[in-house]
C-alpha cells in the first residue's frame, strides 16, 4: 500500500512536473512568434520616417526635421532613437519645428569619442550650426535629460528654455556610492529577451506590456542602450561637481506625474529649489509615459515657450 502510494504521488509529481516545463516551452515559442511578427513591424514603421543624415565630427547623425515656428530640440530615453524623439512631441508639430535627432549609438547614428553626456551635447550644437538655427527649446525625455541639461549648461546662448519630461534629475550632493551601469544587462537588451520579460514591464517599470513592441528593433539600439547605461545614466552624480544647476541661466519646466516608478518624483521634489528659473508642472498619475495627461502638457507647453 505505501509503495503504491508513493508511486502515485511520484506519477503525479512528475506530471505536474511535465505540464510546467510545457508550459515554459509554449510561453518561449508564443513570445518568439510575437517577437518576430513585432521586429517585423516595427523595422517597417523605424523605417517609414522621414530623416535626414548629418556628417558631424561625432560621426553621421540621424534625425527628423519637420514643422515650422520656434524650434524644438526633441532628446529622447533609453531606448529610443530619432522615432521615439518625434513621437514624443509630434503632436507640436503644427505650432513648432520638431527636430528629433537619434543620440549616439541609435538608429542611424555613429558614436565617435566616448559618447558622453557633454560629447552628446557638442554634436547637437553642431547639428544646430549644420542646420543654421540659432536658437531651441531643448526637451529631455527621462535618460535624455542628462544630455539636456547638460547642453543647456554649456550652450545657454542656443537655449530658449529647458523643458524636461519625466526626466533623470541632478542631485542634491555628490553620493558616496553610486550603481556604475544603470540600464537592463546586457544579455537582456535583445528583441527577443525583452518580449520575455515584458509580463514583468508593468510592475518593474510602471509601463504595459506592450511598451516593448515599441522599443522594437533592439539590436539597432543596443549600443546606445549600453552607452546610457554606463556613461549618460549615471554621469549626474559621477561628474556631480560639473552639473552647477544654481548657474542655469535659461526657464525650467519640468513636467512629471508623481507616481512614475522609473524616474521618481520624489527626486523632483528634493532637488527642485535648485532651478533658479523653474515652472514645475506635476499629475497624480499617468506613469512614467505621463498617460492621459496629453492636453494638459500641450497646455503647459503652449503657457512656458510663449
Amino acid at each position: 500500500m505505501i509503495k503504491g502510494r508513493k508511486k502515485i504521488k511520484n506519477g503525479k509529481i512528475k506530471w505536474l512536473l511535465g505540464a510546467f516545463l510545457a508550459i515554459i516551452i509554449l510561453y518561449f515559442l508564443v513570445q518568439g512568434v510575437r517577437c518576430a511578427a513585432g521586429l517585423h513591424k516595427a523595422q517597417d514603421k523605424l523605417n517609414s520616417y522621414e530623416t535626414k543624415v548629418a556628417d558631424l565630427s561625432y560621426g553621421s547623425m540621424a534625425y527628423v526635421d519637420v514643422g515650422e515656428g520656434v524650434t524644438i530640440l526633441s532628446i529622447h530615453g533609453i531606448f529610443g532613437g530619432y522615432d521615439q524623439a518625434y513621437d514624443s512631441v509630434k503632436n507640436r508639430e503644427s505650432k513648432n519645428r520638431l527636430l528629433a535627432p537619434s543620440r549616439f549609438g541609435y538608429p542611424g547614428s555613429e558614436v565617435k569619442g566616448n559618447g558622453t553626456p557633454a560629447e552628446q551635447a557638442a554634436a547637437f550644437k553642431e547639428l544646430l550650426d549644420y542646420l543654421e538655427i540659432n536658437q531651441v527649446f531643448v526637451l529631455g525625455t527621462s535618460a535624455g535629460g542628462t544630455p539636456a541639461i547638460r547642453f543647456a549648461l554649456d550652450y545657454p546662448e542656443r537655449v530658449k528654455g529647458l523643458i524636461l519630461f519625466c526626466s533623470a534629475m541632478p542631485v542634491n550632493e555628490k553620493p558616496d556610492t553610486y550603481i556604475e551601469y544603470q540600464a537592463p544587462p546586457e544579455p537582456l537588451i535583445s528583441d527577443y529577451a525583452m518580449y520575455l520579460i515584458s509580463p514583468l514591464m508593468p510592475s518593474l517599470m510602471g509601463m504595459p506590456a506592450s511598451t516593448v513592441k515599441s522599443i522594437q528593433p533592439v539590436s539597432e539600439r543596443k549600443t546606445g542602450v549600453i552607452l546610457d547605461g554606463k556613461l549618460t545614466n549615471p554621469d549626474m552624480e559621477r561628474n556631480f561637481e560639473q552639473y552647477s544647476i544654481e548657474e542655469l541661466e535659461v526657464p525650467v519646466l519640468i513636467l512629471h506625474s508623481e507616481d512614475d516608478p522609473v524616474a521618481s518624483f520624489e527626486k523632483v521634489k528634493n532637488i527642485q529649489h535648485r532651478f533658479p528659473k523653474l515652472t514645475l508642472v506635476s499629475f497624480p498619475d499617468g506613469g512614467h509615459m505621463m498617460t492621459g495627461h496629453g492636453e494638459e502638457i500641450d497646455e503647459a507647453l503652449d503657457n512656458f515657450m510663449n
